[in-house]
């Protein structure tokens, strides 16, 4: 049925399946829906990671695991779980911080900060945490391997 496109079709239902349930898991945590996680990145599970894991288990089902495309889906897929786990969590935690500092120059100072760049609005949360990582990491090899059976 899916042919020759099962790594893709898996990645993107990886992708889609995890940016669905972010709303789910934050209304079950918080108790407060936020629709917005529907299309933001950051949350549980990643999706960047159940996509990149859902490919990799399927490039490997469908080329096998010995392969060179597997070898550069796998190392594509790790520098993917990397990046999404340490530099963009640090990223967001830098603006985090930025915005506290401008905030406590404004406060404890007479210095006004009142150039535009200071007024943006910035999205602090980029990355992820390790365990929606390995969650995102969980869902993809779900997705890749349940639809392994529907290929």
């Amino acid at each position: 049925m899916l042919g020759n496109l099962y790594p893709f079709w898996a990645a993107i239902s990886a992708n889609l399946i995890a940016q669905a349930i972010k709303p789910v898991f934050r209304y079950y945590r918080t108790g407060k829906w936020e629709s917005r996680l529907l299309w933001d990145s950051g949350g549980f599970p990643s999706s960047h990671t159940s996509t990149v894991s859902a490919l990799s288990l399927a490039v490997g089902f469908q080329e096998r695991f010995s392969s060179t495309l597997f070898a550069v889906v796998l190392i594509f897929s790790l520098i993917v779980l990397y990046d999404a786990a340490n530099v963009r969590y640090y990223a967001g935690r830098n603006i985090q911080l930025t915005q506290q500092l401008v905030k406590d120059i404004q406060t404890l100072s007479t210095i006004k900060l009142d150039d535009p760049i200071y007024l943006m609005k910035i999205k602090e949360v980029l990355g992820h945490q390790w365990f929606e990582v390995i969650g995102g990491v969980v869902l993809g090899l779900t997705v890749a391997g349940l639809m392994l059976f529907v290929r």
